[in-house]
């Protein structure tokens, strides 16, 4: 059944004048106070007995009870016995159906993965349920750079590029997807090696310095600059710094390669899956490079993989570098993101650094730390509201918020179906949408 607000919703879209004459209460009249939960802000200590302002989309206040003046206006909510935390962030996913290059060649940076997406993919819901307000979206690594991935936040939309987020120049916000070691090896015109790999990496990033030096010595004249090449231009966001390559690597020696590759040409780069990170954990922290891991229970698959260890995430934390984690959705479901920090943590990584490694390192790892990944005044207003401990199995995502909306509820019941199955919740686009306007297909 559709809740009261969707059909208020699909009313305001057939009757838009009825929208304008009753839209105020379909927005977020007055601020929200949360109050009796353990608080974990991640930028600072654990508030054991919290309150959490929210108003417009934003947090205005964090502190413990008493210590916080609650507006006169404000809807108090009290969950007390719950806890608090900031909304996770997923470095890297395919939920949304993405494709980025194809098989016409190795190196295709300007593919989008935006122009592949299905906003209508059941995974945006199950991302919902697992706690995740914002996602990197990105394109498989069976090529050696796949093309641009996507950020999204997990706001209503209809349009992928309504939940986007954008650069300060309005541009939508993403990296540059790149892998290394055996998905981008096969038959001409891909490479066959590992070193035929960097070295037509390699080659690819001189030519996009080459281009870069035409549009510098050009400036403003147009007649000076270099015929538009899509691809160019988007490994020249990449020189200058504006798009961060995320990496797909897993041998200690892929590592390698590509911490050579971004010494030589100065490009910003997170490292992904990294199953042997433990090998190279102070060599990636020496290159001041972040990691993005993901940890599994039950390695398979991948012979490139088989030494992936959990104990590369308490070797990353004590050689001082910064670690996140991700799903790559579906390789792990989005649903049970919390676990990664779990596993981590029981090979021996601190709380603090496993709670900041489903939050703030990935926003930071994105460029968007500013914006969202802790329970700050004035960061986006996107949380989850647990159970219990966020490392212990037991405990359940009970709502997640973005921007201050709610955006899942385990007590609703269709939130509940994604959350814990069902028939047919776990295939594309079962459901007509992440917004809550559909029923079942």
């Amino acid at each position: 059944m559709i809740k009261i607000s969707q059909r208020l919703r699909r009313c305001a879209q057939v009757f838009p004048g009825l929208f304008l004459l009753f839209g105020a209460s379909m927005v977020q009249a007055a601020p929200i106070a949360f109050t009796g939960a353990e608080i974990m802000p991640v930028s600072r200590e654990p508030i054991a007995d919290g309150v959490l302002v929210i108003e417009d989309g934003k947090i205005v206040h964090v502190g413990a009870a008493g210590r916080i003046r609650i507006p006169s206006d404000a809807k108090v909510i009290d969950i007390s016995g719950q806890v608090i935390v900031p909304g996770f962030v997923d470095t890297h996913s395919h939920i949304g159906e993405p494709a980025g290059g194809d098989r016409s060649g190795p190196i295709q940076p300007e593919a989008r993965a935006l122009d592949s997406i299905n906003i209508r993919d059941a995974g945006f819901r199950r991302a919902l349920a697992g706690g995740l307000t914002t996602v990197n979206i990105m394109p498989g690594s069976g090529l050696l750079m796949s093309g641009q991935t996507i950020y999204v936040k997990l706001r209503e939309g209809n349009d992928v590029t309504a939940i986007a987020y954008k650069n300060a120049d309005g541009n939508i916000a993403g990296g540059m997807k790149m892998a290394n070691g055996t998905n981008s090896r096969r038959d001409p015109p891909f490479p066959g090696t590992r070193a035929k790999s960097a070295a037509l990496v390699r080659q690819k990033f001189i030519a996009a310095q080459e281009y870069l030096a035409k549009l510098d010595a050009a400036e403003d004249d147009e007649g000076k600059k270099p015929d538009r090449d899509l691809g160019m231009e988007a490994l020249v966001e990449v020189l200058r710094g504006e798009r961060i390559v995320h990496h797909h690597t897993h041998r200690h020696d892929d590592v390698m390669t590509v911490l050579r590759l971004q010494e030589e040409f100065g490009f910003r780069v997170v490292l992904h899956h990294v199953s042997e990170a433990h090998r190279v954990a102070n060599e990636i922290a020496a290159a001041n490079v972040p990691v993005s891991l993901i940890l599994i229970d039950s390695p398979g698959g991948k012979l490139e993989a088989q030494y992936s260890d959990l104990k590369s995430a308490p070797a990353l934390e004590e050689a001082g570098a910064m670690v996140g984690f991700h799903t790559d959705d579906y390789i792990s479901d989005s649903r049970l993101f919390m676990r990664q920090a779990a596993l981590g943590v029981r090979a021996g990584m601190s709380r603090t650094i496993a709670l900041r490694a489903l939050t703030l390192a990935g926003a930071e790892m994105m460029g968007l730390g500013d914006q969202i990944g802790s329970l700050e005044p004035g960061k986006d207003a996107d949380f989850v509201i647990l159970s219990g401990d966020p490392f212990s199995v037991y405990t359940r995502v009970q709502e997640t918020w973005v921007e201050g909306m709610k955006r899942f509820d385990i007590d609703d019941p269709d939130d509940r179906t994604v959350a814990e199955g069902g028939f047919g919740v776990l295939q594309p686009s079962v459901f007509v949408d992440i917004h809550g306007y559909g029923e079942w297909n």
